[in-house]
C-alpha cells in the first residue's frame, strides 16, 4: 500500500466508526506485526507478485495466532508458460507471469506449516483475445508467438481461493494423579 492509500484506508474507517482495524505499510515478505498476533489473513491476488511466495506463507504462518486462519485468492498455472509469457511484464502485473502451478502453491502453504489447506472455490481464468498491444509485447521477446499461444497460455490459468489454518499447539493429556486422599 502507498501512502495516500493508506491516508485514504484510514480516514474510511475513521469515518465510518471501525476502531478495531489498524493499518500497516509493510512488505509482504516481512511483515511489520509481532508473531502470534493476528486472528486472520486474507489476501486477494498479490502473492503472485512477490518473488518469493514460498517466505510469504511462511511470514503468514508466523504472525497467525495459533488457531489462526488464511484465506487467498490467487491465480495458479495448471501447466509451465512458455518462456515469453513469464517473461512479459504485461503477464507479470495481470498475476500471471509470476504465478506458481496449483500443486506447488498448496504445498508452499502447507510447508510454511499450515493444516487443513483446502481449495475453496477454483475456476476458469479467460483473458479473451489478446489485444494488439499485447501481443505486440509477447512478439518483441519471442516473434514465433501468436494470438493463439498468448490465449493458450491463459487458458493454462486458474483462479483458486485457499483456505488454511493455523495448528494449536498439541497439548499432552493431563495425567490423573487421584484425588490425594490415598497417598
Amino acid at each position: 500500500m502507498t501512502p495516500e492509500m493508506l491516508a485514504k484506508a484510514r480516514g474510511l474507517a475513521a469515518k465510518h466508526g471501525f476502531a478495531n482495524v489498524e493499518f500497516r505499510q509493510g512488505d509482504i515478505e516481512e511483515l511489520p506485526v509481532e508473531n502470534g498476533t493476528v486472528d486472520v489473513i486474507i489476501s486477494n491476488c498479490v502473492i503472485n507478485l512477490a518473488t518469493d511466495k514460498s517466505k510469504v506463507f511462511r511470514e503468514a504462518f508466523r504472525v497467525l495466532k495459533p488457531g489462526g486462519r488464511l484465506m487467498v485468492s490467487d491465480l495458479v498455472l495448471l501447466k509451465p508458460l512458455q518462456a515469453a509469457m513469464k517473461q512479459n511484464l504485461d503477464a507479470y502485473a495481470a498475476c500471471l507471469a509470476g504465478a506458481l502451478l496449483k500443486d506447488e502453491y498448496l504445498e508452499a502453504i502447507r510447508s510454511a506449516g499450515f493444516s487443513e489447506t483446502s481449495i475453496v472455490s477454483e475456476s476458469s481464468y479467460d483473458m479473451g483475445d489478446p489485444t494488439p498491444a499485447q501481443l505486440t509485447a509477447v512478439k518483441a521477446i519471442d516473434p514465433s508467438l501468436t494470438a493463439q499461444d498468448v490465449k493458450a497460455a491463459a487458458g493454462s490459468v486458474s483462479s483458486i481461493k485457499v483456505a488454511a489454518v493455523k495448528p494449536a499447539p498439541v497439548q499432552a493429556p493431563k495425567k490423573f494423579t487421584g484425588c490425594g486422599c490415598c497417598g
